[in-house]
């Protein structure tokens, strides 16, 4: 399977070089499509079966798991090239703030739920899709953009730059110049 910088490379020069600045953003953005599904497919079995009047609950469940998953992807994939921080740390961070972006996904369809009262005024597939646009549209925009900024801040703090630990020594190395490993093919 290709990586997003031998993809990248498939790309035309101005093209090329974005991709490749933003590798890091498109990662996370793959990470994040991931869990999405992930997250949506265990929220609508939940809702469908045993949580059917507890939305809140499903959606606090499935973003946990959803964020166990991210967790993992983000620390391996995403922000490989990033560090500062001894594991165990660096895992309470991202949970620390993976929780804060579990609510704020949760927090529209709280509001919609328990504020504006909507269960009671909608049908099933009206409220589907409410729900869906309260929990997984608007709530995940919260927390995306929450999430990506605090994780690069707090949680994988350091960029390594490319080069260095026996690679270029050039801080601004080409795509040619560096190693598989210093890319993150690895």
């Amino acid at each position: 399977m290709p990586s997003i910088d031998g993809l990248a490379s498939l790309l035309p020069d101005p093209l090329h070089r974005l991709a490749l600045r933003y590798s890091e953003f498109i990662k996370f953005a793959i990470v994040g499509g991931t869990t999405f599904v992930v997250d949506m497919a265990i929220y609508y079995g939940l809702i469908f079966t045993v949580l059917e009047e507890k939305p809140v609950v499903a959606k606090i469940i499935s973003g946990v798991i959803a964020t166990i998953l991210s967790y993992i992807l983000n620390a391996e994939w995403a922000f490989k090239n990033r560090g500062g921080r001894a594991r165990h740390h660096e895992a309470l961070l991202f949970f620390a703030i993976s929780g804060i972006g579990v609510v704020l996904a949760a927090a529209p369809l709280w509001l919609g739920n328990n504020v504006f009262d909507m269960r009671h005024n909608l049908g099933a597939v009206e409220l589907a899709v409410v729900d869906f646009v309260l929990a997984f549209i608007l709530g995940n925009l919260l927390q995306m953009a929450f999430r990506f900024w605090a994780l690069r801040r707090f949680a994988f703090p350091e960029q390594q730059l490319p080069g260095g630990q026996g690679g270029s020594t050039d801080l601004d190395p080409t795509p040619e110049e560096l190693t598989d490993e210093e890319l993150g093919h690895a």
